[in-house]
């Protein structure tokens, strides 16, 4: 029996894996990050950048607030009086307990995983809203140029303390490119503003020692998989049903793999139950096969956002897996 770590490897080449990868198993994701942007449920947080999340009683996440109060970048032609990147803490007691969690990893059976987000996209509308962003790319394209620039230098900068503490085999990197059915921009316009920082802060870390690039988006992207390719990542994690992931699998496997196509909002839900996760489950694997695949539900990290849900998947694709392999 391979391990984890082989049956991934076996997986995602194209080789002889000996089961379905089950979801999040091969990556220990290390979220001890001194980077706080997340709000507990039902309350606030503000991070260094001044970005104010909230996470509304009842819900299952976070988003940025945008009014005149609260919103940091209010005029893209001042970004550079208006944007002020934090201070990066880069101190022992800072990453003490994300050193301890990579080092207690067993390497041989799973990737040492740095977590990174939000990503580049998603900071240009958590800085200015989605509507002064997209449209900052249409009227001011070089003053965007300049932003996005400028918190890539911020990504570098997080990723040479990243590598050089706690030496990481994999990175899972957060950036959402779209909704359900199309992406936030066109395909002409990604390749001119995200691919070229992307291929920085991918070339980096792979420069690096690290050896897997997993890239959370969980959305309709299916337009932008060439660019995915030349940014260098290894596995689209989130990819939704709306993106035909077996024609996906048939077009670009060998080149990239995907980890998903069990949608979160299909399954994911207060009144949930095994008979919808076993369908969704059977379905994926059926459909998209043994190769460049890994069932799994679209949500941007290994739980689920109503009890037993992401434990119920996972029985579900060990039973595909007694029956495929």
């Amino acid at each position: 029996m391979l391990t984890i770590k082989q049956n991934l490897l076996e997986t995602i080449r194209g080789g002889n894996p000996d089961r379905f990868v089950n979801q999040y198993e091969f990556m220990d994701i290390i979220l001890e990050n001194p980077i706080d942007f997340m709000a507990p449920p039902g309350g606030t947080v503000k991070t260094g950048w001044g970005i104010t999340f909230r996470w509304p009683e009842g819900q299952i996440g976070q988003f940025p607030l945008h009014d005149e109060e609260h919103k940091v970048l209010k005029d893209i032609t001042k970004w550079k009086e208006q944007v002020k990147a934090p201070e990066i803490p880069d101190t022992d007691e800072a990453w003490a307990a994300a050193v301890e969690h990579a080092n207690r990893i067993d390497r041989n059976e799973k990737f040492v995983t740095a977590f990174i987000a939000p990503g580049v996209f998603e900071m240009c509308h958590h800085l200015m809203s989605m509507e002064d962003a997209l449209m900052g790319l249409f009227e001011e394209p070089e003053l965007m140029h300049e932003l996005i620039d400028y918190l890539t230098e911020y990504e570098l900068k997080l990723a040479e303390i990243i590598c050089r503490r706690l030496k990481p085999d994999a990175i899972f990197h957060h950036d959402d490119w779209g909704s359900q059915k199309n992406s936030f921009i066109s395909p002409a316009m990604f390749e001119e503003f995200y691919l070229p920082a992307y291929k920085k802060i991918y070339n980096f870390y792979r420069q690096n020692g690290v050896e897997l690039i997993v890239h959370h988006s969980d959305c309709y992207a299916a337009n932008l998989v060439p660019f995915m390719i030349e940014m260098g990542i290894d596995i689209w994690q989130g990819v939704m049903t709306t993106n035909n992931t077996p024609e996906l699998i048939k077009q670009y496997g060998g080149k990239i793999s995907f980890m998903g196509d069990i949608d979160s909002g299909v399954v994911d839900f207060p009144t949930w139950t095994r008979e919808i996760a076993t369908r969704e489950v059977e379905r994926a694997c059926t459909n998209c096969g043994k190769h460049y695949f890994i069932p799994c539900l679209t949500q941007g990290l290994g739980f689920s956002s109503f009890p037993g849900v992401y434990d119920c998947v996972s029985e579900e694709i060990d039973k595909m897996s007694k029956k495929m392999f």
